[in-house]
């Protein structure tokens, strides 16, 4: 696929998905939405590539929202159809067999906020500002912002959040949960990377695995998602990363996985 509103590089087992449309601030729109889809497929059956990153270009915005133009003209069905278009793009994110880090470094609005959401973990820069402050448009978030926020900040200050429409710093949002770590924006980009490769050193297999079990047990009672644990982690004593795994460890060496 040829890709207008992205850029994409790989990077030492690394697939860097840059939004890259700085003149709108990394707005969503729907080629861009799909654009993410498709680059997200890409890279989750790409064997070369075991963590995703997804940035956005410019020092301004990671995304600055959804685009706010369309709006005017799109009436209920197309808000609808908007609406499940944003939730394909988090369920790839979501559904993806290897990680997906969020590198906020700038603003993250509306849809930018669901967008870093939806992934695994969001590392910042000092200058990113998270918020979803659609209720001032006579709107709320519509890419998942309501079910997905309360699951990292608590159910109370994702109320607040999202009511008044309010926007935090990277540190409140470090301090709150929302942010795993934030870096000084020049140091963002090496920052992501050096986490991504310290996963990427591990087994894909093992992270595979454990993704699709942190995902599902999420929403599940402890005793069904202590039942979905067992059974993956059993099934991860037939594969041949397991062998590798311990065999490295046996022998002092690092591992090949394969």
């Amino acid at each position: 696929m040829i890709y207008v509103n992205l850029l994409l590089e790989i990077k030492d087992n690394v697939g860097i998905i840059t939004i890259n449309r700085p003149k709108a601030l990394n707005a969503l729109n729907i080629d861009t939405i799909n654009e993410l889809i498709s680059a997200l497929k890409e890279y989750n059956a790409d064997k070369n590539v075991r963590v995703i990153v997804v940035t956005g270009a410019g020092e301004k915005a990671f995304v600055a929202g959804a685009d706010i133009t369309s709006f005017p003209k799109m009436g209920r069905s197309g808000a609808d159809q908007f609406a499940h278009i944003g939730h394909d793009l988090m369920r790839a994110i979501e559904s993806a067999s290897k990680p997906v880090i969020a590198a906020v470094n700038g603003f993250a609005l509306g849809g930018g906020t669901e967008l870093a959401l939806a992934c695994d973990f969001i590392y910042a820069a000092d200058t990113a500002v998270f918020g979803l402050p659609e209720v001032s448009l006579g709107i709320f978030p519509g890419f998942g912002g309501t079910q997905r926020l309360n699951k990292n900040v608590g159910l109370g200050f994702a109320r607040e959040m999202i009511f008044t429409g309010r926007k935090i710093p990277a540190d409140e949002a470090l301090r709150v949960g929302l942010a795993n770590k934030v870096v000084p924006a020049n140091e963002l980009s090496n920052a992501v990377i050096k986490c991504a490769q310290e996963i990427a050193a591990n087994s894909p297999v093992a992270i595979a695995a454990v993704k699709d079990v942190i995902n599902r047990g999420a929403t599940l009672p402890l005793n069904e998602g202590l039942a979905i644990e067992r059974t993956k982690f059993a099934e991860c004593f037939d594969t041949l990363d397991m062998k590798e795994g311990v065999a490295a460890f046996l022998e002092r060496r690092k591992p090949v996985w394969k």
